[in-house]
């Protein structure tokens, strides 16, 4: 396990150095398409294989329990967005981050409720990538991810930062313990996968309209996730856009 830690250690320090050097690069840039795209249908079989038939399957579940999950796994997520918030000096959202964790945890009953929206709390979803281009760092290279999918230089850096920044990576993967809360890394990629599985359920017939319309499915994936990811850093997301979570 040590040894394990040690090596993700090391190979996430020269991914950080790599990315680094990348940053002055814009987003529509590529730092190897050929590789991206490779990765891309790498990503593309493992939906049709696996991702989209759970999805499918998890479409059928009963309303009440979909629901419960969803709210579950939003608001977990919303434990990344409070310190980010603050990051941001964007205190309105530091209270309605908070309050929403705080009262769904206890009156929703540990987030499988979300009373919290009912009361006019609504969180933004903030990350360490969205802090990042608050503060002017521009995008960098775009980049594709095995499983996890687009990306660019900054959010690449900002996904490693959030397992330091996120109070649930810190209590599960890390495997400290926060107010007496402790947990491990099957939690960590529970949640994290149960969150994927929810997003891509919500969009099964978002993702067949852009097969069935695109004439190059990788450059419209990638469309979609920069200006995606722009809106989120400009906070101008709308609610209803049902690509409000492309980069979950």
């Amino acid at each position: 396990m040590k040894l394990t830690k040690k090596l993700l250690q090391i190979l996430s320090s020269l991914f950080l150095i790599f990315l680094v050097s990348t940053s002055t690069l814009k987003a529509a840039d590529e730092c190897f398409e050929g590789l991206s795209r490779s990765i891309f249908k790498f990503n593309m079989a493992f939906d049709d294989i696996i991702l989209e038939p759970v999805a499918k399957g998890y479409n059928k579940l009963p309303t009440p329990i979909k629901s419960g999950t969803s709210n579950f796994t939003s608001n977990i997520a919303t434990l990344l967005s409070i310190p980010n918030s603050l990051l941001q000096g964007n205190l309105s959202q530091v209270g309605h981050s908070t309050g929403s964790f705080l009262i769904n945890s206890t009156l929703g009953i540990l987030g499988i409720f979300n009373p919290a929206e009912k009361m006019g709390l609504k969180p933004y979803k903030e990350d360490v990538g969205q802090t990042l281009g608050a503060y002017g760092f521009g995008p960098g290279c775009y980049l594709v991810l095995p499983v996890l999918g687009p990306s660019t230089a900054r959010d690449s850096v900002g996904l490693i930062a959030d397992s330091f920044l996120d109070p649930f990576a810190h209590v599960t993967i890390r495997e400290k313990s926060l107010f007496g809360i402790s947990g491990n890394d099957l939690d960590y990629f529970s949640v994290k996968g149960t969150d994927a599985v929810d997003f891509r359920a919500d969009n099964i017939l978002n993702f067949e309209s852009v097969k069935q319309n695109s004439l190059d499915l990788y450059s419209s994936m990638k469309s979609i996730y920069l200006q995606d990811r722009e809106n989120k850093i400009q906070n101008s997301i709308n609610k209803d856009d049902d690509w409000g979570s492309l980069d979950n």
